[in-house]
């Protein structure tokens, strides 16, 4: 005899199967447009962390640039024939989002290897934002079993 749970869980998982891949890309998506416009309005908390990585540029013209440059990657993302150059664009970024763990490691933890700032946390959570964009770019060339594009 079935269970309500054995009779509710092919439900719910194919609801997920359907719809997760494209509430991923969009959430990504929006994760990217939010982060990078307040770079490129002068608003974000990441704006001293990234000045002080990238010290060799002005933050004045750094700072602003990767916010419209992340704009960019989540209009990509939202916009499903561009998610291509969106990925391309997210993966010429993300190398970068690391760089302060080796230039400035007394900023991203508090016990190295393992005890993370506030500061060190946003940066790995872009673990996580790979992932998603491998996720995403593994169905661009993919359509959803009623010939619309996922």
């Amino acid at each position: 005899m079935k269970t309500w749970f054995d009779r509710i869980d092919p439900f719910v998982a194919g609801w997920m199967e359907r719809n997760g891949i494209r509430l991923l890309r969009v959430s990504v998506g929006i994760v990217f447009i939010w982060f990078g416009a307040l770079k490129a309005l002068g608003i974000s908390p990441a704006q001293e962390l990234v000045a002080r990585t990238v010290y060799w540029l002005s933050p004045e013209f750094f700072v602003p640039v990767l916010g419209w440059w992340e704009v960019l990657i989540g209009v990509g993302l939202l916009i499903r024939p561009l998610n291509r150059l969106a990925i391309a664009l997210l993966f010429l970024q993300m190398p970068g989002t690391f760089l302060p763990l080796v230039l400035l490691p007394e900023v991203c933890f508090t016990r190295f290897p393992f005890g993370l700032t506030l500061e060190g946390q946003y940066i790995v959570k872009n673990l996580v934002l790979i992932s998603a964009a491998l996720v995403v770019g593994g169905t661009v060339r993919a359509r959803g079993g009623d010939g619309r594009r996922l």
